[in-house]
């Protein structure tokens, strides 16, 4: 009987020393350090820039010698760019990732060479719009996070990543002001406004980082491309293929779920 109660003592004692060590390891563990279990979905909310080709096609309307009828650039179209992704979780370091985004800029322009009957320009205003929207594959080229027991999960500081996929892209293209009739004998000066609108076939690929900032909440910076062409419709059929490719820079912020 003496053993059992020595016995029984001693593991009384070793509960009460063990006790309070393991409420202090569990209080060491906050809120901010951690998630219940891996994030399985995730949304971004994303603004930057974006810089249209703007290079051919409708863009580079020329004369018989080849020369540029409008002053229009691709620098001119360089405009802000507004966007979302919806990521699922796919495995351990892959995410279907669901893509939509919009820019567009206007540009003034006036032609070249002529000048009206006034002697002032011929001028134009050009307005595009882009509308991508996409669904692709994003790897992380490090482990996003790392389970430290059955139910906790530590998301990683920094991860960069690629992407890639293909999707669809609505455009909207329109001129308004005056333009040259070149099909009349005097080159007549005329007042149009003339638009084109439709959809593209869509291919990007992209790459970046999440920099977490607390265990739900990270920000995010992306470098993407996304190259597409298309025979433009409306006022603007027969025109050569035109390309809507372009390249953007975006920084946002990214909630875990």
């Amino acid at each position: 009987m003496t053993r059992g109660r020595t016995a029984a003592g001693a593991f009384m004692l070793l509960a009460a020393i063990a006790l309070p060590m393991h409420v202090s390891s569990a209080q060491s563990w906050s809120p901010n350090d951690y998630m219940l279990g891996r994030p399985r979905v995730s949304l971004n909310l994303r603004v930057g820039a974006n810089r249209p080709n703007a290079s051919d096609g409708v863009f580079a309307a020329s004369d018989a010698a080849g020369r540029r009828l409008l002053t229009l650039g691709p620098d001119q179209f360089v405009g802000a760019s507004f966007g979302g992704d919806l990521g699922i979780l796919l495995s351990q370091r892959t995410e279907l990732q669901f893509s939509v985004s919009s820019s567009g800029r206007r540009a003034d322009s006036e032609y070249r060479d002529f000048i009206g009957s006034d002697d002032l320009p011929i001028e134009q205003t050009t307005r595009l719009r882009r509308m991508p929207a996409s669904v692709g594959v994003r790897y992380n080229l490090l482990p996003a996070g790392r389970a430290i027991s059955r139910l906790a999960w530590v998301p990683s500081k920094i991860v960069p990543y690629v992407a890639a996929g293909g999707g669809a892209m609505w455009y909207k293209f329109q001129q308004q002001g005056e333009f040259v009739d070149y099909l009349s004998p005097r080159l007549d000066v005329f007042r149009a406004k003339l638009e084109a609108t439709g959809w593209a076939p869509l291919a990007y690929a992209a790459t970046g980082f999440t920099w977490t900032t607390r265990p739900s909440v990270a920000l995010n910076t992306e470098l993407r491309y996304d190259h597409s062409r298309t025979p433009m419709k409306g006022d603007f059929t027969g025109f050569d293929k035109t390309a809507l490719s372009g390249v953007g820079v975006t920084t946002g912020i990214q909630f875990r779920f």
